[in-house]
């Protein structure tokens, strides 16, 4: 019989996921699976849980929690010669891996996107801090999703997010970088700097037609530009226009970030260290059940 772990974190969102374990439970073992339960209980547990699931060749890993939690499990099994088909039911806040994938915070939808059972295999990126699915930024706005309270989190949902970001809008950070990418290199002042493996990040669509199965990643940096860098995060981020004075856009499979600036580095909406960074695109590195429709618009080369 093949074997499933669901892996979730009891903490995540509105803390409603483990009313659903019963139907969750039962819909998996319908498809074939024999299934272990086990919840987290402190930060990195999951990558734990997730690398004893790779040594005990488990087939298949459920995850339910926020981008963090994905990013927990995603890391505990990227240097694993085993890697589990991975399913997703988000019970985050923000759950931006979901909203690119076409996955939805009911129970009910998203168990039947896993029964439909359709799987692509999806990049990853090794960084710096760890492995990362869909970003890491520094920057302005980008501490929000961990500095923002838990408790605002569960009475507000994401727009605890905004009230955490307006004591940001008076304070635009100007960090000297230098990125060598693949092509070329990017060199001066900014704002903000997101290297991007998704459509969306904090809710906001980023990029308009990412490919997550090409091995390369997007690079977005926002030059410093006093007075005017909240002007062009709003236009940035509610329109996405293919161009923008002050944003630059670059595609590469390979990058070196330098700055010696104090800010942390947000990876999949968790914080990690300041400091250098380098990234390199895992190609097609992990099996995940995603939304159908999805499919050949973000996976072109499956």
């Amino acid at each position: 019989m093949k074997t499933c772990w669901v892996i979730y974190n009891p903490m995540s969102g509105k803390k409603k996921f483990k009313a659903s374990l019963g139907k969750v439970k039962k819909t998996i073992e319908e498809m074939g699976y024999k299934v272990s339960v086990k919840p987290t209980k402190r930060a990195r547990h999951a990558t734990e849980l997730t690398k004893e699931a790779c040594y005990e060749k488990i087939d298949m890993i459920l995850i339910s929690g926020g981008d963090g939690t994905v990013n927990e499990c995603v890391n505990g099994i990227a240097d694993q010669k085993h890697r589990p088909k991975i399913a997703y039911i988000p019970s985050g806040t923000a759950c931006d891996i979901a909203k690119t994938l076409g996955i939805p915070k009911k129970v009910d939808k998203a168990l039947k996107i896993i029964k439909d059972n359709y799987n692509v295999k999806m990049d990853i990126v090794k960084g710096s801090h760890g492995h990362f699915v869909y970003v890491t930024a520094i920057g302005n706005y980008v501490d929000i999703s961990y500095i923002t309270q838990s408790k605002l989190k569960r009475i507000f949902g994401y727009g605890a997010y905004l009230i955490t970001g307006i004591k940001e809008f008076f304070t635009i950070p100007m960090i000297k970088t230098e990125i060598d990418y693949d092509d070329g290199q990017l060199k001066g002042y900014y704002s903000l700097i997101m290297a991007v493996n998704s459509k969306r990040v904090a809710s906001f669509n980023i990029i308009r037609n990412p490919v997550l199965d090409d091995g390369k990643i997007d690079i977005v940096v926002y030059r410093y530009i006093p007075l005017l860098n909240n002007i062009i995060y709003l236009i940035s981020f509610m329109f996405n226009p293919k161009w923008l004075p002050g944003v630059t856009r670059v595609q590469t499979k390979h990058a070196k970030l330098y700055t010696e600036h104090h800010h942390k580095w947000n990876i999949d909406g968790e914080a990690a260290n300041s400091g250098n960074q380098e990234i390199v695109v895992k190609q097609k590195h992990i099996d995940i059940i995603i939304n159908q429709k999805k499919a050949a618009r973000y996976f072109e080369n499956q």
